[in-house]
Parts: structure tokens; sequence; C-alpha cells
């Protein structure tokens, strides 16, 4: 999927804005039910597994071969609309999974709901992973998530147009406005803004102007007491956003949008994506010759540090089969083939080194892309990270268009504040 992490953002946001008000979510009719699965014949039970279109095919045979050694029928269910505020509701009424399949960012909000447990993980699975996966699952000093992939943005250069990778922001605009002015490419670079922002995207730009969006408590995790975005330094760096906007050198525009900012680039009309593995499908679709590097700083600036997003499975506190439930997550899809296969399915970056190693002999641009986000920020996992998106896409709109850099950060900053009371 193109827009994965954000997505899951989204979809965070309203969960969160749900349980906050002591509300559960609506829609519980699209939640499959765990207690209307039969029974295994050896009395063992069902164990109950929710996943996206994506992961149901790869997973079954691991998850039949599970079942027959524990004597066990295991469901895989298709979950494909608004998973993780499903999963919460039907966690709250008592008809959810043993096991959820989702994104690390995910995890805060679940543990404020009671909806999943920590997993048990010993001190050689942990070294097997990468450690930017374990932080990522880690929240409150617990493991709450087996990964599995790993996600984050990159600079995607078609090689044609641009044969060198730029070594900062101001080399790559310059680059793209010259490709444009010799009529080679219709866009500067191709990264989506739209109207309403997508702070996902532009978050690497943004962190190496300087901004930053929490500060951290004493044990280092992000703060939701310390919103930053009001800042100093993220004033200047949404200065730098409109510096590069529709009134400035034309990087940033919000006719590029996540509707087409990957299939222009695809059909030639941009030198330069900023995107994720969930890409390069459509990239080799137009037949481009591409290469992928970091995204580039500012000259002088801060390193353009993207999110980087962990897909997991979760143990459900109110399944009915939790002890295989954390059977099948700490020590069954730990291992390398089932990451392998749900890599073939869905080719992003595997967590466990082991597999990444294996792919990466066949498939360079995952090397590529983990080499992109080994500096990456984990997506905050705490539950007030889902107030922070609505007003910073709402402020780097604004300054794309050319507003002013103070007045948005400041209104961005009342904004979260006063949603999170701080």
């Amino acid at each position: 999927m193109r827009i994965r992490a954000l997505g899951v953002a989204a979809l965070a946001t309203l969960a969160f804005a749900a349980t906050a008000c002591g509300e559960s979510p609506s829609s519980p009719q699209a939640a499959p039910s765990a207690s209307a699965a039969a029974s295994s014949p050896g009395g063992g039970g069902t164990l109950v597994i929710w996943a996206d279109p994506s992961r149901v095919k790869p997973l079954k045979p691991f998850a039949d071969q599970f079942g027959t050694e524990n004597g066990v029928s295991v469901e895989v269910k298709e979950i494909s609309k608004d998973n993780q505020i499903t999963f919460l509701t039907a966690s709250q009424q008592g008809s959810g999974p043993d096991i959820m399949i989702g994104a690390h960012d995910w995890i805060g909000n679940l543990v404020q709901n009671g909806a999943i447990d920590p997993v048990t993980l010993t001190e050689e699975q942990k070294a097997a992973f990468s450690p930017k996966a374990i932080q990522a699952v880690t929240f409150n000093g617990q493991i709450y998530g087996a990964p599995y992939a790993v996600e984050n943005i990159a600079l995607i250069r078609n090689t044609e147009l641009a044969p060198d990778a730029p070594a900062s922001i101001e080399e790559l605009i310059e680059k793209g406005k010259e490709l444009k002015k010799a009529g080679k490419v219709k866009e500067v670079l191709c990264i989506p803004v739209g109207q309403k922002g997508d702070a996902f995207h532009v978050y690497p730009i943004f962190a190496s102007g300087g901004g930053a969006l929490f500060g951290t408590t004493a044990g280092g995790d992000p703060d939701p007491k310390q919103v930053l975005l009001g800042s100093a330094d993220s004033v200047k760096a949404f200065g730098k956003l409109k510096e590069l906007g529709e009134k400035g050198e034309g990087g940033l525009r919000t006719s590029l949008t996540n509707e087409n900012y990957i299939v222009n680039f695809a059909g030639g009309k941009c030198a330069y994506l900023v995107s994720g593995p969930w890409a390069i499908s459509e990239v080799k679709k137009g037949g481009i010759d591409y290469d992928i590097t970091p995204v580039p700083p500012f000259e002088g600036g801060r390193p353009a540090t993207p999110f980087v997003g962990v897909q997991s499975f979760f143990v459900a506190s109110k399944g009915k089969n939790k002890a295989l439930a954390q059977e099948f997550v700490a020590n069954y899809v730990t291992n390398k083939d089932v990451a392998k296969a749900l890599y073939d399915a869905d080719p992003r970056p595997p967590a466990l080194t082991a597999a990444l190693d294996e792919v990466q002999a066949s498939d360079p641009d995952a090397a590529k892309f983990m080499d992109a986000g080994k500096d990456g920020l984990p997506m905050p996992a705490i539950p007030e990270m889902a107030a922070i998106w609505e007003p910073f896409g709402i402020a780097e709109n604004a300054v794309v268009k050319g507003g002013d850099a103070a007045k948005a950060a400041t209104a961005a900053q009342k904004a979260i504040d006063g949603s999170l009371k701080n």
C-alpha cells in the first residue's frame, strides 16, 4: 500500500478520539466474532488471527502447520477496513481475535484501552531483530509486539534524469528546477502535500530544518507534555518548508497528493520521489531506471530523519487462547520462513535480520530502504501522537501556500495542546 503508515496514523486519530471520550468506536458489525469459530475435533479450541488482505494468504500455510503441531484449529480472518478501530471495538465487546496484525504506532492506544498484552521474547530472540524494530515495539519499557517488517521513506531517483544522488536538499531542488526549465520534467520534486498536508512524508525535511514534535522524558520516550511544534526551532523548520513551497522554490506543491505523486514519478514527470517500498511496484511498471538513497538534509542542517514504521503481531488481552497466542507470536512467527513469506506477499524489508540477509541477496532495494531508515525515528507509539497529524498537516499546507510560518506553527501548537489538555 502506498501510504501505509499515514493511513494507520489516521485510523489512530479516530480511535484516540473515540476512546478519549469514553465512547466505543462504531461499526461493531464489521468485526468477525472469535466465538463463532468452531472448536477443533481434538478439543484444543480455535486460534483466531486477524490480518489485512495482503497477509492472509501467506500466513495460511504457517497457521495450518501450527494448528497441526498444537492440536488446534487456526483461522486467519481478513480485515480490510479500519483495522485498529475494528479490533478495539471487538476487544471491548469480547468478540475479538487472539492475535492482531498491525503497525507499531497503534501500541500506545491499544495498551491504554487494555487491548493487548506484552509479548515475551528471549534475549536471543530480541537480538535476532534489527534494533530499530525492537525499539519501535517497546512501550513503557515492555515489548508489546513481535516485529516482522520495517518501512520508511527514502529518496527514489530517476537515474536517467538525475544520475547522481544529491548531497543536500538545495542540490536536489537546483537539479529539479534545471530539469523542469529544460522541459524534461513537470515537477521539481514528487512528494505529497495535498489540501490537508502530509506530516509523514515531509517529516525528514522538517526535521532537517530543526523541527520536532515532542520533547523527551527522562527515559528517552516522547513526552506528550512537551509539544514542540510551536518552538522557535520548529518555526524555523516551517519557514524552510515555506521556502520550498509554491511561492518559493516550487518543490512542495499542494497539487501533488497521495493519489498522484507516485504515478507522476513513474510517468517520468519528475526526477525525484520521496516515498517508501510501496511505491516500487508502480515505478517498475513505468519502466523507470531508479536508485534509492536517504532523503538528503539541508546544507548545514540536522539529519533528514524519516519516521520508521514496524508491522507487528500483537497478542489480544481478551483473546480466548492467550497461551497459544503467545506461543504463536513469540516462538512461531519470529522465524525466517514466516518473515520471508510475508515479504514475498508484500515486499517491505523484514525486521528479522536473517530474513533480511536472504531477501537483499535478490532484492537490493530492501537493503537500500533499511539503510535510508537506519537513523530514523520510530513513529511515536504514544496515544497522544494521534493529536499531531491534522494540526501539523494544516500548518504544512498553509506555509506551502506561502503563509506565515510563525502563525501556522503557533496555531498547530495551540490546537494540539488544546486536544491534549496541556
